[in-house]
């Protein structure tokens, strides 16, 4: 992809000419002249540094944003389709698709980018994305039933020809204990789950698909997320929640293609799904508020039994590794020592939600933290956007989450107030666009 675009820099080139100027910006990589954002205090690779080619392809037999190694903050959005037309639905899916192959490469939306030749015409970018380096941007799309039939009933219309082609595990999610859900924060025709190493690179892919759509699909509700509460790879320090204590530790790899085989990718013929969803996946969102201020004035025993874990090390809640203190001795005593289910309080998270207690069964969980100001009350609106992906949400999620709300300890300080579930397609060749195989099928 060539570096200069008709009317205007590449987001890239422009990084590129704005860095080789700055200083403490170092470029590394003899063949590939990257320029980051590293220091000599923060070598490239850091958790800190992007890299301006550190770029995650688009293209590729599963979409990108589900076993990739989870970035640093996510932006995601769905969207409700407001027109009848197919023909304008694919014309969308068809552009949407040419933009997110642009933005993940770090390149700006349309023929003019942000900097058109001709200064009276609207740019086709939005440009607050200009001199940011790709931030290992990637976006994932899924359908919601509202696609099948109108608002996804069984007796809705069928606004695009589309509800022979729904598959089974595309279910509306019962309700489980505990429940607020906010119909405005819930539910969507199409959704978009942005990630990037850099907020603002998050926040102008999804600005850029609103736009796209306008007249033909508008947004029903986002959700802003920082600092990840899974890890997809062992290079990743398991990260903490918002209660502090680590979260998201055995979960699926993004490298552990047997187990993305068999709890994560859809195989259509074992699976009786339709064809145009073999190869993808299903998308679980829910919005659970955390009642911080209530679990901040728990004991820091009361939090250990509630969660199964230590909250210094993460390790499991058993005698083998009960208050050991964070140090190298309780790391490792984490690493080895399996988590004993029957040695867990019974209504703990880990003994619930582990795969030991619910026949091997896993989740790739993607989630990520959130702070929505207050309530108004004094109380911080803040809590988790959980996010997982499953081969058949009716036997992992459903299951698990009903166990949870009825059982879990925990939920004394959990509120779910959000909830989607949304067929994601498989990955796209190049000139294919997202969900053709189901349009076009």
């Amino acid at each position: 992809m060539s570096d200069v675009r008709p009317g205007g820099l590449s987001r890239r080139r422009f990084f590129g000419l704005a860095g080789a100027g700055t200083a403490g910006v170092i470029a590394a990589g003899a063949a590939g002249g990257v320029i980051g954002r590293a220091t000599a205090e923060e070598p490239a690779g850091s958790p800190g540094a992007l890299a301006a080619d550190d770029a995650v392809p688009f293209h590729g037999p599963h979409q990108a944003g589900i076993a990739t190694a989870v970035q640093d903050r996510m932006h995601t959005a769905a969207f409700d389709v407001t027109t009848t037309d197919r023909a304008a639905l694919v014309r969308l899916l068809r552009r949407w698709t040419e933009a997110a192959a642009l933005m993940t490469a770090g390149e700006p939306v349309g023929p003019g980018g942000a900097l058109p030749a001709v200064g009276e015409a609207p740019p086709d970018d939005t440009g607050e994305a200009l001199g940011l380096p790709a931030a290992r941007l990637t976006l994932t799309f899924g359908v919601g039933p509202g696609l099948f039939t109108e608002g996804g009933r069984a007796e809705g219309a069928d606004r695009f020809g589309l509800a022979a082609r729904r598959p089974a595990a595309l279910v509306e999610l019962p309700g489980f204990a505990g429940d607020r859900l906010d119909p405005a924060r819930s539910g969507g025709d199409l959704v978009v789950q942005a990630c990037a190493d850099d907020p603002q690179v998050a926040v102008h892919a999804i600005r850029n698909l609103a736009r796209i759509a306008f007249g033909t699909a508008t947004v029903r509700w986002s959700q802003l997320g920082f600092g990840r509460t899974s890890s997809t790879t062992p290079a990743q320090a398991t990260p903490r929640n918002l209660f502090g204590f680590k979260d998201g530790t055995n979960n699926v790899g993004g490298d552990d293609e047997a187990a993305l085989r068999e709890h994560v990718w859809v195989d259509a013929a074992a699976d009786g799904a339709p064809a145009w969803v073999d190869g993808g996946t299903y998308l679980v969102a829910r919005r659970i508020a955390m009642r911080v201020e209530t679990w901040d004035r728990a004991s820091l025993a009361d939090q250990e039994r509630i969660t199964g874990r230590t909250k210094g090390t993460g390790a499991p809640l058993h005698p083998a590794v009960r208050g050991r203190p964070d140090d190298a001795a309780g790391r490792a005593l984490l690493e080895r020592e399996p988590v004993r289910v029957r040695e867990l309080p019974p209504d703990s998270h880990v003994a619930l939600a582990h795969p030991d207690a619910n026949a091997g069964r896993k989740i790739l969980r993607r989630g990520y933290s959130f702070v929505d100001g207050s309530d108004g009350l004094g109380r911080l609106d803040a809590g988790l956007f959980f996010v997982a992906f499953c081969r058949d949400p009716r036997t992992q999620y459903v299951p698990l989450q009903a166990k949870l709300s009825r059982t879990d300890a925990m939920a004394e300080y959990l509120v779910h107030t959000g909830s989607g579930l949304w067929a994601v397609p498989p990955g796209v060749r190049a000139g294919e666009y997202w969900a053709q195989a189901l349009l076009e099928g």
